[in-house]
């Protein structure tokens, strides 16, 4: 019987955005302090947990989180570009605070988690969702049997987890949101029949 595939989806640890309120798109932020310290004790929580490939988005704060958990399980860390944060484009580096200042209705239709809406310089969720399935999926179907982490960001792991789900194949969406806290795992058992199983949703249960 063919063995099932794990898809475990990592949010990076605090990045010095994150502490300082700003967004961060495809800036490319570092950690803080307690970023890598919460990148430390998830590696330290994922060592035995037979992980066979590690993949990260290719920004600074994600690929610093993957590292550690790289050391340990001597694996190599597969990035991509496709799986970095949504660009919000005018907002990014900004304060939550300036953005909805200097940019009210592109922080609103944010807010809104307007699917369709393209922000000022930046993407939609729609345009998030197609790259980042796409290398998903395409990792998936590379690693069969396997157990794969991936280490993105919360816009992304939200967007990522809801197509497992397959909660994004209708014409017309809802607007839903899965957050992801800071090194959150959010864990996925696809069997070869289809059937999906939804292990844990933002577990930090390891900070």
């Amino acid at each position: 019987m063919p063995q099932a595939t794990y898809v475990l989806l990592i949010r990076h640890g605090q990045s010095q955005g994150n502490a300082e309120r700003r967004f961060g798109g495809h800036t490319a932020t570092p950690l803080s302090f307690r970023g890598r310290r919460q990148a430390h004790a998830t590696a330290e929580a994922l060592k035995n947990d037979s992980i066979t490939a590690i993949y990260s988005s290719d920004l600074a704060r994600a690929v610093e989180t993957a590292r550690p958990l790289a050391d340990v399980t001597h694996l190599p860390i597969n990035t991509a570009d496709a799986f970095r944060e949504r660009s919000v484009g005018v907002m990014e580096g900004l304060t939550f605070e300036a953005a909805a200042q200097q940019h009210p209705e592109e922080y609103a239709a944010l807010l809104r988690r307007d699917f369709e809406h393209v922000l000022a310089g930046g993407e939609s969720y729609r345009q998030l969702l197609d790259r980042a399935r796409n290398k998903l999926d395409e990792i998936i179907a590379a690693n069969r049997g396997g157990r794969i982490a991936v280490f993105s960001h919360t816009g992304t792991i939200c967007i990522l987890a809801l197509h497992l789900m397959g909660a994004l194949d209708a014409p017309d969406l809802k607007p839903v949101w899965i957050s992801s806290s800071n090194c959150g795992i959010t864990r996925f058992e696809l069997r070869a029949d289809g059937f999906v199983r939804v292990l844990n949703v933002n577990d930090t249960s390891h900070l």
